[in-house]
């Protein structure tokens, strides 16, 4: 199987045999009780993928590979948008307050972040103080003044959202996009860098 997933992915199928022998006991706990993992940015072997795997506190973070031919199922943030599951928290009625006006846009948008999660497999992570994490499919450029209306828009929702716009050549905060400063911060596979352009191929060339 060929490595084709993207940040923020969920797979299914990591097993605790494929962990380090170092690796915390709540990691091995997590994957024991079937809980997907994260695809996260980072250079690997074609036949690995890099992921991160969730615990039931937020510093609880792991970074592991996980072998490609392992991967039972994919879920990504853009076929979770519909997904609706029967708690009331804050990031999930924002979902609700958004979701039509981010299905009229002109981008292909998914959920991302402890919503995502949750909304995929069940597994309550959101809480009353959760932010709601959202990515939008950006392969063309968003200029500026449209992401400042874009915040605008945001800023009226029933807790802080964060959008992360996908280009291309890595990821970039629609806020920071938004925002004054002449080079953002463009996270990619191999790295993060400040760049004036995140849509823009030759600026990434060291």
């Amino acid at each position: 199987m060929v490595n084709s997933f993207e940040a923020h992915d969920l797979l299914w199928g990591m097993t605790p045999a494929q962990l380090p022998a170092d690796a915390p006991k709540w990691v091995s706990d997590a994957l024991g009780a079937g809980h997907p993992v994260v695809v996260r940015r980072a250079l690997t072997a074609p036949d690995q993928v890099a992921v991160g795997v969730r615990g039931r506190l937020r510093e609880q973070r792991y970074a592991a590979l996980m072998p490609v031919d392992a991967v039972q199922r994919c879920v990504k943030p853009q076929a979770l948008c519909h997904v609706s599951i029967n708690r009331d928290v804050p990031a999930l009625r924002a979902l609700a307050q958004l979701r039509p006006w981010l299905d009229d846009s002109a981008w292909v948008w998914g959920v991302s972040g402890s919503a995502g999660f949750e909304l995929a497999c069940g597994v309550q992570a959101l809480h009353e103080g959760s932010d709601l994490d959202l990515i939008l499919r950006t392969p063309h450029p968003m200029d500026r003044r449209q992401a400042q209306a874009w915040v605008e828009v945001l800023e009226g929702a029933v807790c802080p959202v964060d959008v992360q716009l996908q280009t291309p050549f890595g990821a970039v905060a629609l806020r920071e996009w938004a925002g004054p400063a002449r080079r953002v911060l463009l996270k990619s596979a191999s790295g993060a860098c400040l760049v004036a352009d995140p849509w823009l191929a030759l600026e990434h060339v060291a």
